[in-house]
């Protein structure tokens, strides 16, 4: 197995490059004479269709820790992973319909803006810091150093010069603003489906061959007949690997709180559709919605396909890293046998979905910054030309300081899926507490937001390290404490980000009811039920949408 590209592959991968910048820079310049406020550099206000602010939510989200992590899932532990993406197919509709009116009614633009016009100044600084180096610390190092990984692998490139693609790469896109990243990202969702296709086409063909048939439908019938423990979106509790899926809070559960935060609010992904006005804002959420719905095909199906043939005795060596089997490795497998030609663009492929992602969150590291604390701490009488160029040292400046402190994180240890779901699990339900109760409760107080935040992150620690002094055995017969590999009882992950979601909200709501009975004012949004109505053409997306997904979860039940 050959890691390294042929000529074929630079070809069709300079293709990709000069396609991205030359289009890029065309937008860039057609653009730039029509505005140069702050906010149309940071959210391309007016200037997104609903197409490509579809296109730029799915580059910005699906990279390195899904083409390689998930499909690394697929390989361990099935098509249940999937529900991480079928799941978001549901949540991009509710956000459509319930969370983006109240921003676009309300002119919020980022999410420490909401805090601070709806709470306070001091809970809107607070979470902007957190944010920021939320998103430097854990989202820009784990793309880049995955990405640079799994680059480096494939293409036999040094590590580091990998590194200082990526990162020189994703500025270019970065520097032109939000309007570039939305419309080169069409571009780069195209290569990015259309790679992960090819590469998932010749995945279950190869399981074809590998049995004696041949053709996309004779492979997925023997991954099903030889691995049908893989084809199943609900684990029992018996499950060796319930602790990370456990069974209905996949639909009900965990999964809710993961999918509703990361799309409704999070500054990195919905500042896409911030600059929109509604009917394009939901056109954009709901093409993301059907995109989502093909993710798996591109993401676990191939970890599938690649273990299958593992257990019939492919890639016994190249599965392994340090003596052990990594199913990270998966995907990177299967793409150094692909021809010539089409190796380079299932490799452009995953270079684009790791140069959208990287692009995306340095521009929402920018806006932050720049807008939330710049602006209203620094240098509160910045004129517009200044605000653009600060928000392009902080792009440059943000990308400087993930690739420096990238190596020493640990990543690669972890996995750059759990990475980032255990270091952000901690803090996701108390933040998507102060956020509905923000948005759907007037009483809602600032200190209950406070609360929320800094209680949440004590909550999950507590529930994390619970089960090291309790015996938590007596929580097994209903799902919610299974055995470790060290026979320990644990709270599986979902499931603590649930219980803890629900103890931020009780507590503020008594918080917010004992102060609201001393006469403690509260800043409440504007919102209205005609803000909620929707298009005829929007609910019959979304009725097709819902129906696909539940039509998925009844067959892999």
């Amino acid at each position: 197995m050959q890691s390294s590209l042929a000529t074929a592959d630079y070809i069709v991968f300079l293709v990709y490059f000069v396609l991205i910048v030359g289009y890029g820079l065309w937008i860039y310049n057609r653009k730039k004479k029509e505005s140069a406020s702050s906010s149309d550099y940071f959210l391309a206000e007016g200037s997104l269709t609903w197409w490509a602010i579809g296109a730029s939510l799915i580059a910005s989200n699906i990279s390195a820790e899904q083409f390689i992590g998930m499909s690394g899932s697929g390989f361990k532990l099935g098509l249940a992973i999937a529900t991480y993406e079928w799941m978001a197919a549901i949540t991009l509709i509710v956000v459509a319909v319930f969370f983006i009116p109240v921003y676009l009614k309300n002119k919020i633009f980022t999410m420490p803006q909401f805090l601070h016009q709806r709470y306070n100044a001091n809970v809107a600084m607070i979470m902007a810091v957190f944010w920021l180096l939320l998103y430097v610390i854990v989202n820009l190092t784990s793309i880049l150093y995955l990405g640079a990984l799994a680059i480096s692998s494939i293409s036999g490139i040094d590590f580091n010069l990998c590194i200082a693609f990526l990162a020189i790469f994703s500025i270019m896109i970065t520097l032109g603003g939000m309007k570039v990243i939305g419309f080169t990202d069409v571009i780069q969702v195209f290569f990015l489906i259309l790679g992960g296709l090819i590469t998932t086409y010749l995945a279950v063909n190869l399981v074809s061959h590998e049995f004696g048939g041949d053709g996309l439908l004779d492979g997925f019938k023997h991954m099903t007949a030889e691995a049908g423990d893989h084809f199943h979106m609900i684990f029992h509790k018996d499950n060796p690997n319930y602790s990370e899926l456990p069974g209905l809070s996949v639909l009900i559960g965990g999964m809710i709180i993961v999918n509703l935060n990361y799309w409704g609010c999070n500054q990195y992904i919905t500042q896409r559709a911030l600059g929109a006005d509604l009917k394009t804002a939901r056109g954009g959420l709901l093409f993301a919605s059907f995109l989502k719905l093909m993710m798996p095909l591109i993401v676990v199906i191939p970890g599938i396909a690649a273990y299958v043939l593992y257990q019939h005795g492919s890639f016994q060596t190249e599965m392994m890293q340090a003596g052990e089997l990594n199913p990270d490795r998966a995907y990177p497998v299967l793409l150094n046998l692909l021809p010539a030609g089409l190796k380079g663009l299932s490799f452009a492929a995953l270079t684009a979905a790791i140069v959208a992602s990287l692009a995306g969150k340095a521009n929402s590291i920018a806006t932050i910054f720049t807008l939330d604390i710049y602006k209203k701490r620094i240098n509160t009488g910045a004129d517009e030309k200044k605000l653009v160029n600060v928000g392009k040292i902080t792009v440059v400046s943000a990308m400087v300081i993930a690739i420096i402190i990238a190596p020493f994180l640990g990543i690669d240890k972890k996995g750059g899926f759990q990475f980032i779901q255990e270091y952000t699990g901690f803090v996701s339900p108390g933040i998507f507490a102060m956020f509905l109760l923000g948005f759907f409760w007037k009483k809602t107080t600032s200190n209950a937001a406070l609360f929320a935040t800094i209680g949440g992150f004590i909550f999950s620690c507590v529930l994390k390290f619970l089960p090291a002094v309790v015996d938590l055995s007596f929580l097994n017969p209903i799902g919610w404490a299974v055995p470790n590999a060290e026979g320990v009882y644990e709270i599986p992950f979902l499931d603590r980000m649930a219980i803890v979601f629900v103890l931020c909200v009780v507590a503020m709501f008594f918080i917010s009811t004992k102060e609201s009975q001393k006469g403690v004012n509260t800043n409440g949004l504007e919102v209205d039920t005609t803000m909620f109505k929707v298009t005829p053409a929007f609910t019959v997306g979304a009725l097709v949408i819902t129906g696909i997904t539940a039509a998925l979860y009844t067959i892999f039940w």
